[in-house]
């Protein structure tokens, strides 16, 4: 499993609010379309972000896994809703889920390999969100 890095507050507005669309520069390679990822928040807040709701306040640590469905373009950043921004690429994401304790991990660009600590720390948080329900 691949984790990316998104600053916040987008990383956790996909965790814990609505926000299904991650804006990229560039196009989603193909191989991740339909993949399970890791949503691990930056260690740095976007100076430009307008925050929507409460802050998670959580840095360097992944928040949530989703699953990538796909890729389009945005001329006008409408077809997305208030996340989507303007002349940027939209991933669509789906099936997020935020997990209940961040797990510390230190970032990259692009999408990275999590060390085996990490997943193994994710999936049993998974599991026991799984059997809790």
């Amino acid at each position: 499993m691949k984790a990316l890095t998104i600053r916040q507050p987008w990383a956790g507005a996909i965790a814990h609010q609505t926000k299904r669309v991650e804006n990229r520069s560039w196009k989603l390679p193909a191989k991740h379309e339909g993949s399970r990822i890791l949503i691990h928040a930056g260690t740095q807040l976007d100076p430009d972000a307008e925050v929507y709701g409460p802050h998670l306040g959580v840095y360097g640590a992944v928040v949530a896994v989703a699953t990538v469905t796909g890729c389009h373009y945005s001329e006008d950043g409408t077809c997305c809703g208030p996340w989507g921004f303007e002349r940027v690429y939209h991933w669509t994401l789906a099936d997020v889920v935020a997990l209940p304790e961040p797990v510390s991990a230190k970032g990259a660009l692009g999408f990275w390999t999590p060390a085996a600590d990490i997943l193994t720390a994710v999936q049993t948080q998974l599991a026991d969100t799984a059997a809790a329900i």
